[in-house]
C-alpha cells in the first residue's frame, strides 16, 4: 500500500493517445493534453473492477461511437478494452470548449476577476464532466475524481478535431 493507503497497483504507469489529428491540434488544446498526462501519471487512482490489478498502460482513442480505454497491464499485455459512448458526454464537451477558448482569451486580455469567473465555471463544468465519467464507468473501472476530471479533458481533447 502506498501512503494515500491505496494499492500501489491501481494505477496507470503509461498513457498514451491514439490519435491521428493530434499534429493538428492548436497550442492550448496541446498545452492542455500535455498537463492531463503529466498529472494523471504523476497522481491517479485507475482499478479494474473484477480485473487484473495493475500497474496499468492506457491507451485512449477514437472508437465508431465514442472513446476506446485499451487497458493493458505493465509489459503492454492487453487486459480489456472499454468502449464508452460519447452521447452523454457530448454536451459537456462542447461546453468546456468553448469554456476554454473564453478561458485562454481571458488569461491573455481580461482582468484577474474575469478570469476567475471564467475558470470558477470551468471547474464546476469539469467536475460535473468527471462525475459522469466515473458514473459512466463505475461498474467496469474505479476512479477517484483528479483522475477522472484528466481523463475527461484527454476525451475532450480527442473527440475536438483540431
Amino acid at each position: 500500500m502506498g501512503a494515500s493507503g491505496q494499492s500501489e497497483g491501481a494505477r496507470i504507469v503509461h498513457l498514451s493517445l491514439d490519435d491521428p489529428a493530434l499534429a493538428a491540434r492548436n497550442a492550448d488544446l496541446e498545452h492542455e493534453r500535455r498537463v492531463a498526462i503529466f498529472d494523471i501519471l504523476e497522481n491517479n487512482h485507475f482499478a479494474l473492477v473484477d480485473g487484473p490489478e495493475g500497474p496499468y498502460r492506457l491507451t485512449l482513442s477514437l472508437a465508431d461511437r465514442g472513446i476506446l480505454f485499451a487497458v493493458s497491464d505493465k509489459d503492454d499485455a492487453e487486459l480489456r478494452r472499454i468502449e464508452l459512448s460519447m452521447t452523454p458526454f457530448r454536451r459537456n464537451i462542447r461546453d468546456y470548449f468553448m469554456i476554454c477558448e473564453s478561458y485562454f482569451e481571458a488569461m491573455r486580455n481580461a482582468t484577474p476577476e474575469r478570469v476567475e469567473t471564467i475558470d470558477g465555471a470551468r471547474r464546476a463544468l469539469h467536475n460535473e464532466s468527471a462525475e459522469l465519467l466515473k458514473t459512466r464507468l463505475s461498474d467496469k473501472v474505479v476512479l477517484d475524481d483528479d483522475t477522472a476530471r484528466r481523463l475527461f479533458t484527454l476525451i475532450s481533447v480527442l473527440q475536438m478535431r483540431g
